[in-house]
């Protein structure tokens, strides 16, 4: 969360050139992977992030351009660009090329149940839109909006509803690179912020931050949630203590991503999602894909509107399933009330939703799979009270082979992003199975 992050993102729009954003805990084999499918020609990077950059793009022979950026004003390592020259000594350029609604402004990555991330193109009337409703529908942003950007710029959540929307009404950002809650007390009081946005976590943590009461925070007027199912006690807690009414929602990648919302103008329902945004069209359906129309009868979250991606890029089976019926099927399991708002009761397969972020156990699985000592692996999200979910492994050995927990763990550290690798582990002799050799789950998190 730097401006040189927003000045490229915009540049890329500017100059039609879709912009990949990368998660800045991936490896360097991650990045690699996301650079080649997306058929990246350039890589802006912060210099603290040079090493990973480095080796990702040595792997990749199309991505011909890596361009540092930094703090300081030295020159780049050698093979690479320095960003603050660039804008120092490139011409403004005259005449930019134009861009549909319907072009591919971003391309976000989101991990699948298979393993590999899928790129998730969404539009410019996409992003545009939602942004739109972000700073005049959910909330009523002005000119005079001072909103902290502490979710990470790299997900959608922190580009649209934050980043894009406070643009859009004219207001200021105060970027944020890494959330703690004593630091953004200190932001909101010397910045005087009045817009908030944040996944559930970040709202513990400045609910239970020991000196929180010696900071003056009376200009937050809007506080928003998303990310992760937000525990009620925690929204009721932090809206009577800061005077604020927290506004919850839900979305995805793939849709931009705000999808529905509790709003300022109907009665905020604590543990729902809210009701579809304004041009946005939500249905339940069964297993069989036949709509439900019942209150409180469970099914999955099949979306329509201005907010759905074109597809995955390159993927085109997935795509055509992704939109079967000509709805995008989300894989979310919610019921709907009788006054219309919706509740999600279950997640995507086995999705865990660690501090905000999606980490899909398949992926973690595959990792411990190939290490030598391990036989059989299965991962599950086991409840934390500041992360909301944390990811661990059931870990069954190959006979005559040892390892430890903190083996394997240290293993899983090498190969995936810093919010994937178990924290735990534990070893079982065997591992929970139905009568089709599957693995059991359910079992395991009981």
């Amino acid at each position: 969360n730097v401006p040189h992050f927003t000045i490229a993102y915009y540049g890329g729009h500017y100059a039609a050139t879709p912009i990949v954003p990368l998660n800045v805990l991936l490896t360097a084999d991650e990045i690699a992977f996301q650079l080649d499918d997306s058929d990246a020609m350039a890589l802006v990077a912060w210099e603290g992030f040079l090493p990973q950059a480095q080796a990702a793009i040595a792997r990749v022979p199309r991505c011909r351009h890596l361009i540092v950026a930094s703090a300081g004003q030295g020159p780049s390592p050698d093979g690479t660009a320095s960003m603050d020259v660039m804008l120092k000594e490139s011409p403004p350029v005259l005449e930019l090329p134009l861009t549909a609604p319907d072009d591919t402004a971003v391309i976000l990555y989101t991990s699948g149940t298979t393993g590999r991330p899928k790129g998730a193109e969404l539009t410019h009337f996409n992003l545009f839109y939602n942004a739109e409703y972000s700073a005049t529908r959910l909330v009523p942003m002005a000119s005079d909006e001072v909103a902290l950007l502490a979710l990470p710029l790299f997900h959608s959540f922190g580009q649209t509803v934050v980043q894009n929307a406070t643009l859009r009404a004219g207001g200021t950002l105060v970027l944020m690179a890494r959330f703690d809650p004593k630091g953004a007390l200190e932001l909101m009081r010397k910045h005087r912020v009045t817009f908030f946005a944040g996944v559930p976590t970040m709202y513990f943590a400045l609910l239970h931050f020991p000196e929180a009461d010696q900071y003056d925070l009376s200009g937050l007027r809007y506080c928003i949630s998303g990310g992760a199912p937000m525990p009620v006690e925690v929204m009721k807690t932090f809206d009577a203590k800061y005077g604020v009414n927290i506004l919850e929602g839900y979305g995805l990648s793939e849709t931009s991503p705000a999808a529905s919302f509790n709003t300022l103008d109907r009665p905020k329902k604590s543990g729902s999602i809210g009701m579809p945004i304004w041009g946005v069209e939500f249905k339940l359906v069964d297993e069989a894909g036949n709509d439900l129309e019942k209150p409180d009868e469970p099914g999955e979250i099949c979306i329509s509107g201005h907010n759905v991606m074109k597809g995955y890029y390159k993927r085109a089976e997935e795509s055509a399933e992704a939109f079967r019926g000509g709805w995008f099927h989300t894989g979310d399991i919610a019921v709907r009330d009788a006054d219309g708002y919706y509740f999600i009761v279950d997640r995507k397969k086995d999705m865990i939703i660690r501090g905000g972020f999606k980490v899909y156990p398949r992926e973690v699985e595959e990792v411990l799979y190939a290490h030598p000592a391990v036989a059989e692996a299965a991962v599950v999200g086991v409840a934390d009270p500041a992360l909301g979910e944390e990811v661990k492994a059931f870990v069954v050995l190959k006979a005559g082979v040892s390892a430890t927990a903190e083996e394997l763990i240290d293993y899983a550290k090498g190969k995936l992003g810093a919010y994937k690798w178990p924290r735990v582990v534990e070893f079982r002799e065997a591992l929970p199975k139905g009568s089709t050799g599957k693995i059991l789950k359910r079992a395991l998190r009981s």
